[in-house]
Order: structure tokens, then C-alpha cells, then sequence
């Protein structure tokens, strides 16, 4: 009886054993905003399995401005942020080691939306007008593009009084603003929605003003890129996240239902998700690697630069090497 006890406790050890190294890695994921399709792909690879085909439970965790993507790396509560490279990089300077490991948007998205009937017919109008910007990391684009056309943040006429913009169209539709900041898959459907024509705006994409810089990419601390076991969660999360974005970007309405599903404040409604949607498929990367391009990179550490002594830089020198990897997308690809 004794030795059947014994063998029977074995047993279950070994079985014990087995379920905990089959055991999902737990990762949680921390959003730079709120759920939305700007973060579809996530929300699709956790509704559709690929997470848990991978091996992963991950757990996404919508933005806000109490936290922020960096402080969530920094105090432990995210294992994997999504961030734009200006934030990263200016947080980098500061001490603080971000390092990109993946890069699904390509394109860029922000952009400032001005009304014509507030006397904006081209840049040179700035002058004398409010304009409004977000903060939080937002706001670099911004500063970096007045610091080409040589305008000064500090209000006057001669220069551009910065309004701090909520998150929201309001002070471009109570006339608050001349300009406001935009992202072309949110904000200007919000302000077209309130009422404006495109042919009362104009629109100016950081982007096509070459301030354009990298956003919504994937970030770790360094440090934790030194673990195997961690390196190979992201090469798993990774490839999952991207098969989730080539579902999303194939399958816009599913995807766009999924993020409204995905929203615990029900704020989310199906047809704005849609129109983010479609919006968001012309941002990411067509190859889903998920690959950085180094050009891009560069080009946002040459704009970021170029405003080293200008108003709010986000960085003043050429940060150093490991900024980025490309080790994490080049194994998830294979």
C-alpha cells in the first residue's frame, strides 16, 4: 500500500511538472491609448488564439494619462509598451534604456488640422495663432516642425501660442484654435464628423512636412533583452502580434468588431472602429514582419535633431547604439 502511494504521488508530481512548463507565459501589454483599432492587431491575436498558439497569455492594457507607456516599463506593471520613437528616444537620453524591438507602423499618422476661416491658408499663418498639441511624448513633432519654419512657441506675433490639447476636437470646433493635432485614422473623422468639410481644413501630415517620425512601434527595456527566456517570449509575441495585424488589415469589419468587443467602457462604437480601421491598414507594415526600417529611424533622430536647440527638444545628441534591434523581427520571421 505504501509503495502505491508513493508511485501515485510521483505521478502527480511528474504531471505537476509537465503542466507547468506547458504553462502560458503571462506578458501583459501596455497600449499607448485607449482600445481602438489603432491597436487592432493585438486585439485580434488575443481573440483569435494566435497568443495562446504561441504559447503566450497576454494581457492588453489600455492607455491612459496617468501612466504612461514608459512609467509602466519603468515600475514593472508592462513587460512590452507601444510608444513613438520621439518618447523612447527622449526618455533614452534621460537614463532610461527603451529599446524598439519591432516597428509594425510604417507610416505616420499625426498631423495638425487647421480651419481655413480662422485665417490659415498656408503655413505662414501660424504666426499670431493658438494652435493646439498634445503632451505626454506627443508633442515633439510639433516643435520640431516649428523650429523648421522658424517660429517661436512662446506666443506673439511672430510666433504661435501653444494651446495644451485635451484629447479630444473641441477647441478646434469652438474655435479655440487655429490648428489642432490630428491622427488621420481618429481625430479628423471627429472633427468631419462634428460638422467641417475637408474643404474647410487644412491639413498639414508631420509626415509630408519631413518632421515625420516613427510611431506606435514595440518597446522593452534593455536589460531584459540580456534573459533568453524573455528574448524568446518577444520573438513569439512578435510573430503572433503581426498575424494578428495581417488578420486585422485583411479582415477590417471582423477586426474592427473584435476592438469594440475588447473595450470594458463600451466607449468604443463600431462604426467610427471601421473608419479607424480602414485608416490604420495604410499605416502598417505590408511585409507584417514587423521589421524597423533603419532609414525611417535615422530620419527621426535627424528631425529630433534638428531641433536640439529649439523649443522642447526631445533630444539634444545622437543616442547611442542599441536604440533599436532588428534580432527579435529577423527570428520571429523565420
Amino acid at each position: 500500500m505504501k509503495k502505491t502511494i508513493l508511485a501515485t504521488l510521483a505521478i502527480g508530481a511528474l504531471l505537476a511538472g509537465a503542466t507547468g512548463a506547458n504553462a502560458a507565459d503571462a506578458l501583459t501589454l501596455k497600449l499607448k491609448w485607449v482600445p481602438q483599432a489603432q491597436f487592432a492587431g493585438y486585439f485580434v491575436a488575443a481573440a483569435k488564439g494566435y497568443y495562446k498558439d504561441a504559447g503566450l497569455d497576454v494581457k492588453i492594457d489600455g492607455g491612459s494619462t496617468d501612466v504612461t507607456p514608459v512609467q509602466a516599463l519603468v515600475g514593472g506593471t508592462a513587460d512590452v509598451v507601444i510608444d513613438w520613437a520621439a518618447d523612447a528616444l527622449s526618455s533614452r537620453e534621460k537614463g532610461i534604456n527603451l529599446v524598439n524591438i519591432a516597428q509594425p507602423f510604417k507610416g505616420s499618422a499625426l498631423q495638425l488640422t487647421c480651419r481655413k476661416d480662422m485665417g490659415i491658408t498656408g503655413p505662414a499663418d501660424f504666426k499670431g495663432k493658438t494652435l493646439g498639441v498634445w503632451f505626454g511624448g506627443n508633442e515633439y513633432p510639433f516643435y520640431a516642425y516649428m523650429t523648421k519654419l522658424g517660429v517661436g512657441t512662446s506666443g506673439g506675433a511672430d510666433g504661435v501660442t501653444v494651446l495644451k490639447q485635451g484629447f479630444n476636437v473641441d477647441p478646434l470646433i469652438q474655435k479655440q484654435a487655429a490648428c489642432i493635432s490630428t491622427m488621420t485614422y481618429n481625430e479628423y473623422g471627429q472633427v468631419l464628423d462634428a460638422g467641417l468639410k475637408p474643404d474647410d481644413l487644412l491639413v498639414y501630415n508631420y509626415l509630408d512636412q519631413g518632421v515625420g517620425m516613427l510611431e506606435d512601434g514595440l518597446y522593452v527595456l534593455q536589460d531584459k533583452l540580456a534573459d533568453a527566456k524573455f528574448k524568446d517570449e518577444m520573438v513569439r509575441f512578435v510573430k503572433a502580434s503581426m498575424k494578428g495585424w495581417q488578420d486585422a488589415v485583411k479582415n477590417p469589419d471582423e477586426a474592427a468588431k473584435i476592438v469594440v468587443e475588447s473595450d470594458p467602457t463600451g466607449a468604443a462604437t463600431l462604426d467610427h472602429q471601421k473608419y479607424m480601421m480602414g485608416e490604420v491598414a495604410k499605416l502598417i507594415d505590408p511585409t507584417f514582419t514587423g521589421a524597423i526600417d533603419p532609414a525611417a529611424f535615422k530620419q527621426t533622430v535627424a528631425t529630433l535633431l534638428a531641433n536640439k536647440s529649439g523649443d522642447n527638444p526631445a533630444i539634444t545628441k545622437e543616442p547611442a547604439d542599441g536604440a533599436y534591434t532588428t534580432e527579435i523581427t529577423d527570428a520571429a520571421a523565420k
